[in-house]
């Protein structure tokens, strides 16, 4: 399991993102790359044995509005966290105009 994962959730539809590309970078570039399954998940955005420091997480959000013919405000969406021990859950309520984010468990 990986130690990062995410889950995007359309909140205008009430559904999963399908198919958002995802891009984990850290203290030394990209960690990782990959896109959300059928859940809206990514359950092995990089490896379980990351170092604790600073994380960018790049989600792809105006490709994926456009693939849905919706005209969007933000062309992606960036979460810099701090990566402390154990896993860390960082998902993402996504709309055209807006997106909020929280630590996941």
């Amino acid at each position: 399991m990986s130690r990062i994962t995410t889950h995007v959730l359309d909140a205008v539809r009430g559904r999963p993102a399908v198919g958002v590309a995802v891009t984990l970078s850290g203290p030394g570039g990209i960690v990782a790359t990959g896109a959300t399954d059928g859940d809206g998940r990514l359950r092995d955005l990089g490896p379980q044995d990351l170092p604790e420091g600073d994380y960018r997480i790049e989600f792809a959000t105006g490709a994926w509005f456009d693939a849905q013919g919706i005209d969007a405000f933000y062309p992606r969406v960036v979460i810099d966290f701090r990566l402390g021990a154990g896993h860390h859950h960082v998902p993402l309520l996504l709309s055209p105009f807006a997106y909020s984010t929280y630590r996941g468990s």
